[in-house]
């Protein structure tokens, strides 16, 4: 079993060859491949967690499409003053397919 786990858009996913990803908006076009910095990768019972043996190892992937999140609604409100704010916000997203590890 070998999988990796990556940093993207300041958080971290575990991912394996075959798996697709919704991460924070990437600057790349459709159906373009982009690169992700491995944390650690797991080849069977060896765990390399090394900077220096994981600068060697690249995680690809593929973007499949860009999206924008589920709606967030934020409301202030205080009460006995009328005061009532009401904001929206959706993320950008950028869903990727990881094609290799290597």
């Amino acid at each position: 079993m070998v999988y990796a786990v990556v940093r993207a858009g300041g958080r971290q996913e575990k991912v394996e060859v075959g798996t697709i990803v919704v991460l924070d908006r990437l600057k790349a076009d459709v159906n373009g491949t982009v690169e992700l910095s491995p944390v650690l990768f797991v080849d069977g019972d060896t765990i390399t967690h090394d900077p220096k043996a994981l600068a060697k190892i690249t995680v690809t992937a593929e973007v499949i499409g860009h999206e924008r999140g589920p709606k967030i609604v934020i409301q202030h409100f205080k009460n006995k003053t009328g005061y009532k704010r009401r904001q929206g916000f959706r993320h950008d997203q950028t869903r990727v397919k990881i094609t290799g590890i290597k």
